[in-house]
């Protein structure tokens, strides 16, 4: 169990072991389900766009059907999450904090949606933990349904377009395949840097 989960959060060992269904399962259980928020989905986008240059053959697909295939398990990851939040999220705040589920997160995302409103739905995809709690308050404050899906639509397609474009045009240079490890430390820097900050502004 505990090497099955650490795959789950190493990009490569997901694309390799699970091809192109456990990538799409990933993006949408990051965007769907409530112990998705660990799973390493900036990365892995970036890191399947790589492949379709180099070794396409791992997930068997080009680029632009990455893309659409990749955003639309994202989108219905998110109407998930809406769901989910507008039928159990309310009893979330009185849950206790777990190995899982802490308190602190629910915090981080309230403060961020409050601040940026329905663009969380947007900029929240490009922000671990965000991403995952952003439709289930989006649920659990009854936004309308076609406003959140404007909203979903046009972040999975930028969240996804964006990542795996990048690794895509980027796959092409060979410094880049082999300093790898580092630019997929530097994403998880660089997208945890808001969190901390709105977390020791709180």
């Amino acid at each position: 169990m505990f090497e099955f989960l650490k795959q789950l959060t190493d990009p490569e060992s997901i694309i390799q072991y699970g091809g192109l269904a456990l990538l799409l399962f990933v993006v949408f259980a990051e965007t769907g389900l409530l112990i998705g928020f660990f799973l390493p989905g900036d990365s892995l986008i970036f890191i399947s766009g790589m492949i379709c240059v180099s070794h396409n053959d791992l997930i068997g697909i080009e680029i632009i059907p990455l893309i659409i295939s990749l955003a639309l398990a994202a989108i219905v990851g998110n109407i998930i999450g809406y769901w989910f939040g507008k039928r159990v999220g309310p009893t979330l705040f009185n849950k206790k904090d777990s190995f899982i589920f802490k308190q602190k997160y629910l915090i981080i995302t309230k403060s961020f949606y409050q601040k940026n409103g329905g663009k969380t739905l947007i900029l929240g995809r490009f922000l671990p933990i965000i991403r995952t709690f952003a439709p289930i308050f989006a649920g659990i404050i009854n936004v309308d349904f076609k406003k959140f899906m404007l909203y979903n639509v046009i972040g999975a397609f930028a969240w996804i377009s964006l990542l795996s474009g990048a690794g895509y045009y980027l796959g092409t240079y060979h410094w880049v395949q082999y300093n790898l490890s580092a630019i997929v430390m530097g994403f998880i820097i660089i997208t945890l840097i808001p969190l901390f900050v709105t977390y020791f502004k709180k």
